[in-house]
């Protein structure tokens, strides 16, 4: 499979892990405390998958990129978090960013 299929799947797992870390209430709730774990576990996993074949620094960047502006967004459709122009701005910036590194490697 290629290695950047596997790499935006292990950043959508990045994306579902702080979220139910969230939903846990301080790891009280056992579901999603196991959730939010095993997410974390398949993102780790599939993150090393891609690094066979992709530089380590490119694909970290994509792969915390991916959960970053992913968390945002769901924080902010889902979660009531505040959403401004600036916000969703400096998330793009974000996207295009590793794009741009995905163009140079």
């Amino acid at each position: 499979m290629n290695p950047w299929i596997i790499l935006i799947i292990a950043g959508l797992f990045e994306i579902f892990w702080p979220i139910s870390v969230e939903l846990s209430d301080g790891f009280s709730k056992i579901v999603p405390t196991v959730i939010g774990i095993t997410f974390y576990i398949v993102s780790l996993i599939l993150l090393a998958f891609a690094l066979k074949e992709l530089p380590v620094g490119i694909a970290y960047a994509a792969w915390t990129a991916i959960g970053v502006a992913g968390v945002a967004i769901v924080g902010m459709l889902f979660l009531g978090e505040t959403t401004s122009i600036l916000k969703l701005f400096f998330i793009s910036l974000i996207i295009i960013s590793v794009v741009g590194l995905k163009l140079v490697s």
